[in-house]
């Protein structure tokens, strides 16, 4: 894969709202199609363009299989998140809990606040409202002008017994 391909995957996924849902699937058909037999981001962009058209069943077990191999970059990354955003949408936040849970115990970074809004909202799911508030809460507070101490305590004292 190199730098022209990227840049036509990029071009693609800027016109997902301008090409009917039809003519997206087969453009990025026919570029994975350009990748070699059994690539990992073949298999992660296929299931992102399906996912994104709303063929979220189909998608999941694309993403399994790249996750299978050796998902390049970010790609590793965003593909347990949009597969475990899937597995949400499709009834199964149990499994989205245990993956986006084990996926922030691999370290922060710029998809970290994505990992959290879908553990909230899988946590919600399950009935485990106040910890999804606190996950929710501690992943805005850095993001605030100010407030962010008392933020990240309010959130940190929504799951956690006070003397008070």
């Amino acid at each position: 894969m190199n730098r022209q391909w990227e840049q036509r995957n990029s071009e693609l996924w800027a016109s997902i709202d301008e090409l009917p849902e039809e003519e997206f699937l087969a453009a990025m058909d026919k570029l994975v199609g350009e990748l070699p037999a059994g690539d990992p981001v073949a298999f992660f962009e296929r299931a992102a363009a399906l996912d994104s058209t709303g063929h979220t069943s189909r998608a999941v077990p694309l993403y399994e299989e790249a996750l299978k191999g050796e998902l390049p970059g970010e790609r590793r990354r965003r593909a347990v998140i949009q597969m475990a955003s899937s597995l949400r949408s499709l009834g199964h936040p149990e499994k989205t809990i245990e993956l986006l849970t084990k996926e922030q115990a691999a370290g922060e970074d710029h998809l970290s606040d994505a990992i959290s809004a879908v553990l909230a909202l899988a946590l919600t799911d399950v009935g485990r409202e106040r910890e999804a508030v606190a996950i929710a809460v501690t992943a805005l507070a850095p993001h605030l002008p100010r407030y962010q101490r008392s933020m990240a305590n309010y959130a940190r004292l929504l799951v956690t017994p006070t003397d008070t």
